[in-house]
């Protein structure tokens, strides 16, 4: 297990605030800003565009980023898509699949707005959408996707831990039964990449979208696709960096990954993921992991304990927890958890409205943890939350 003080020493800003929001994004290592600016010193140019060497340099650093990137996920570096987030890499699978009238998509209410609403809206392409429920702790019964596959399904996309509720799916059960009537997969690994050990090679997914500003802890605007087969997928951008030829009579596309990975892309931030995702390496996930579920459990626990705070979720979760404070709009215990220490939580309905909604739950509050956050943290937030059950 690694040294969580030492750890922080690589994060200036937790020396100012108790940050439990690292489910919407993580704190960026030193390591990963050095590399960045390394890039914007000494050789910032453009990717592919020249063959001067600030040019050469650029295109090689960010293809080492991405070698970095598919080697944790054990997958090739040709499938693995650097994109913006997890958003546009769902984007990207949705728009680019080619659905049909009458196609069939399964996705669950557990899921977040950014792998919900891009299969809801294949419906204009005539798609039909079918939706899996959760249970009152946010898991889905893979039996249940099971008994919703028709001859005429897709696909099956499905969210690998719940950013509401912390609950893990059985993704490999899911993926089993699909792959059983020869549907792909995609997962929803926003939650995931980073925080649990994921082998895509073994997972055998078909689709996996992931931020690398969470679990990953590169900076924002950074995120990959990985794509078992990328000829299954149309680009639905094109321009420069997609083109291999091109007349007036028509254009022929760069193989994968460069055929979805149209424009400029985000040299620095691509470089940045790669340090931060050898800084994560040299931790270890399995340590990272264990960490960040211990803190949450423990926190949850502790929650529970609170008279007037209903708290969300299984026992056994990921490194989050959802709560509200009776008597409490949700805004307003994460504004008093900043007045009063400093702390900084999520609020609202965290872009997941269907579960929630189903569920009876008109939004929450989120505390979310990641490496570099200690026990003594707990301590300090679950006696915040304490205190908000109190008038000031």
């Amino acid at each position: 297990m690694y040294d969580v003080y030492e750890v922080r020493k690589d994060f200036p800003v937790l020396e100012k605030v108790i940050y439990l929001d690292s489910g919407a994004t993580t704190q960026t290592p030193k390591p990963a800003v050095e590399a960045m600016n390394d890039f914007f010193y000494n050789y910032g140019a453009n990717y592919g565009r020249g063959a001067h060497r600030l040019s050469i340099a650029a295109t090689n650093a960010f293809e080492d980023a991405r070698e970095i990137v598919a080697d944790f996920f054990n997958a090739p570096p040709e499938n693995t898509i650097m994109t913006k987030n997890t958003t546009e890499s769902i984007n990207i699978v949705a728009n680019g699949f080619g659905f049909q009238k009458d196609d069939h998509i399964i996705t669950t209410m557990g899921e977040h707005h950014s792998n919900f609403v891009p299969w809801l809206r294949q419906k204009e392409n005539g798609a039909v959408v079918s939706v899996a429920d959760i249970d009152p702790e946010g898991f889905v019964n893979p039996e249940q996707i099971d008994e919703m596959i028709t001859d005429k399904t897709k696909l099956i996309a499905v969210g690998h831990i719940s950013n509401v509720f912390g609950s893990i799916q059985n993704i490999e059960k899911i993926i089993q039964i699909a792959h059983k009537s020869n549907i792909p997969v995609l997962v929803d690994g926003a939650q995931s990449a980073g925080h649990m050990e994921i082998d895509l090679a073994a997972l055998d997914c078909d689709y996996f979208a992931a931020a690398g500003h969470k679990g990953l802890l590169g900076p924002q605007g950074t995120g990959i696709l990985y794509i078992k087969d990328p000829e299954t997928i149309q680009p639905t951008v094109l321009g420069g960096g997609t083109t291999s030829d091109a007349d007036a009579c028509g254009f022929k596309t760069k193989p994968a990954p460069e055929r979805f990975e149209a424009g400029t892309p985000n040299l620095p931030g691509v470089i940045g993921l790669g340090a931060a995702v050898e800084y994560l390496q040299k931790l270890g996930v399995k340590n990272v992991e264990a960490h960040e579920n211990k803190l949450a459990r423990d926190a949850a626990k502790r929650l529970k304990e609170i008279e007037g705070v209903e708290v969300y979720g299984p026992e056994n979760r990921a490194g989050l927890v959802s709560f509200n404070v009776e008597g409490l709009e949700p805004h307003t215990v994460a504004m008093r958890l900043d007045k009063a220490e400093k702390i900084c939580i999520r609020s609202g309905y965290h872009c997941a409205m269907p579960g929630q909604k189903a569920l009876g739950i008109n939004g929450s509050a989120r505390a979310s943890f990641a490496l570099y956050n200690t026990e003594e943290e707990v301590d300090i937030f679950v006696k915040a939350v304490l205190d908000t059950c109190q008038p000031f």
